[in-house]
């Protein structure tokens, strides 16, 4: 009796086992399913977060133009609703052959305390103010911004205007914020539209090049539309073909200060130097500083390192490294840009080179 009272102990207790040991296989697969579609839930999630970073990529890269078409106005917008649709996550994911996170993410300013200029109730009377562009709000603001209140301060009775030549520019900054620059044509007919008269055009190109002459073109194809039209030359004129086009004067620009107070820091430097920059000069205003020893000596080290690269414009492992400067934008480059054995703030050290004040 007892033996059976033991048997039958023991198999309810392989029948406990058994049951729990099932019960512990039928949970491990059902972890592992879950398991398995989480991860296959993460998965469809990164690859349609993809796609919808990739939807605004392409957007963005549509718009990023040089020409406007009859569907920019609904492709700015279309991008910028695309975007604002986007989780931050996704925004991150943004990536295009220019398109970017920074496209529309990155804060450049206020772009309210701007003013487009494209009203109309012009007058007979126009000065049409043509620029490059830029996106950045606040530069556009204190620098593109400033030149215009400035023509319309000081000629009161006319209209001043404003046309960027950058199309991809003009998309950037309507896309973004909403505010709508005129183009060059659009700007000359808006003037016609006006009934302006008498139009003058002033850009603030530097110098001449591709920007500039298209300018000159697109205002030809206007000019039997107002009675008179004079286009102002950029501020360096025209480039020669040997890459002269000013004066040293004129190229050096002006100093800038706060609230035209001079004794506050000017907004750029200019030097002038005290020695010709030769190997044995440069050791000599080293040695003649007051500089320590070991500081002395980490700048010959530099000095030294500099002239061992033997490049084959240093010449007799004296003067300067340079090169001439490439064309940019149709100009025609020339001149020669420099390469400095020591940084400024050392060159000044050993009195190598002196700013020059106006004050």
């Amino acid at each position: 009796m007892k033996r059976r009272v033991v048997a039958l102990l023991m198999a309810t207790m392989m029948g406990v086992f058994c049951i729990t040991g099932c019960g512990s296989s039928k949970e491990a697969t059902s972890d592992k399913a879950a398991k398995t579609e989480k991860e296959a839930d993460t998965e469809s999630d990164k690859d349609a977060d993809k796609k919808a970073a990739d939807k605004v990529a392409a957007l963005i890269d549509a718009i990023y133009v040089q020409e406007r078409n009859d569907k920019t106005d609904e492709q700015c917008a279309e991008a910028k609703e695309a975007w604002d649709a986007l989780t931050d996550a996704q925004k991150e994911l943004v990536e295009g052959e220019n398109a970017d996170p920074d496209y529309f993410g990155r804060d450049t300013g206020d772009a309210s305390k701007d003013d487009a200029r494209n009203q109309d109730d012009i007058g007979e009377n126009e000065i049409l103010a043509v620029s490059f562009g830029t996106s950045f709000n606040d530069s556009r603001v204190a620098d593109i911004k400033g030149i215009e209140d400035a023509l319309q301060e000081a000629n009161p009775d006319w209209s001043v205007r404003r046309a960027f030549t950058a199309q991809i520019i003009i998309n950037h900054v309507q896309a973004r914020d909403g505010e709508k620059i005129d183009n060059v044509d659009q700007a000359l007919e808006r003037a016609v539209d006006n009934g302006v008269k008498n139009l003058v055009v002033q850009p603030t190109h530097l110098m001449h090049g591709a920007e500039y002459d298209e300018l000159v073109e697109a205002v030809e194809n206007y000019k039997d539309k107002f009675e008179t039209v004079k286009i102002a030359e950029p501020l360096l004129g025209e480039v020669g073909a040997d890459g002269s086009c000013a004066t040293v004067d004129q190229r050096s620009i002006p100093y800038y200060f706060e609230e035209s107070d001079i004794t506050k820091e000017p907004s750029y430097h200019r030097y002038v130097v005290k020695e010709d920059f030769t190997k044995d000069n440069i050791y000599k205003k080293i040695e003649e500083s007051s500089l320590s020893d070991t500081e002395k000596k980490q700048l010959k080290e530099t000095v030294d390192e500099y002239y061992n690269k033997n490049t084959p414009y240093y010449g007799d492992n004296d003067g300067l490294a340079y090169g001439e400067i490439a064309p940019m934008f149709d100009g025609t480059g020339g001149g020669y840009q420099y390469d400095m054995p020591l940084n400024m703030n050392q060159l000044i050290a050993i009195k190598m080179i002196e700013e020059i004040h106006n004050y």
